[in-house]
């Protein structure tokens, strides 16, 4: 049973770069064909996909965010990191990191595994 834990700053100041870390156990970031991917939840709002991170290495961002975004790995310490530049107040959410179901060899969006989620709140 794969399981995925996030870990990061709760407070995080306008204009600068928030990041995240996902460990995983249970199972390696590496294995095909698995999606890990990060979401968040805003206050009030619904969940809003930001990216994933293949196991191959590839990695594949929502087009509203893909230019503040990055995902990376360290294989090595089986873990996965989003970095989210230029933050504002509307940036603050539950941060979640999941990983697909692994129905197939690409359905990289039906989510089968989550980490707890981490509040992250951008405030000065």
């Amino acid at each position: 049973q794969v399981q995925l834990q996030e870990s990061g700053p709760g407070l995080v100041k306008p204009s600068q770069t928030l990041s995240l870390t996902c460990t995983v156990s249970g199972g390696s970031i590496t294995t095909n064909y698995y999606y890990w991917s990060w979401i968040r939840q805003p206050p009030g709002k619904g969940l809003e996909w930001i990216g994933y991170i293949a196991y191959s290495g590839s990695t594949y961002y929502s087009p509203s965010l893909k230019s503040r975004t990055s995902i990376s790995r360290d294989t090595s310490k089986n873990q996965f990191t989003l970095q989210l530049s230029s933050v504002t107040p509307e940036d603050t959410a539950v941060y979640y990191c999941a990983r697909d179901a692994g129905y197939s060899d690409y359905d990289p969006f039906t989510f089968g595994s989550w980490g707890q989620g981490t509040q992250v709140t951008v405030s000065s």
